[in-house]
């Protein structure tokens, strides 16, 4: 049996609507997203996640304010 032929589906770009969904962005943020740092997934997330902290310490700032 050969695995050559596998495709490994974290080696696989992510869709607009699904990556979308999991960080709970809007498409057109996500698109934004994937072109800029696709079609690695990994930078993808990065890029996701440091969005996603970078709002939570704006309204953290804002609350206090």
């Amino acid at each position: 049996m050969q695995f050559d032929d596998v495709a490994d589906v974290s080696d696989q770009p992510y869709g607009p609507e699904w990556f979308a969904e999991k960080y709970g962005l809007s498409k057109r943020l996500a698109v934004t997203m994937l072109r800029t740092n696709g079609p690695s997934r990994r930078a993808c997330d990065a890029a996701a996640k440091t969005y996603l902290a970078y709002v939570a310490l704006q309204r953290r700032r804002q609350d206090r304010g």
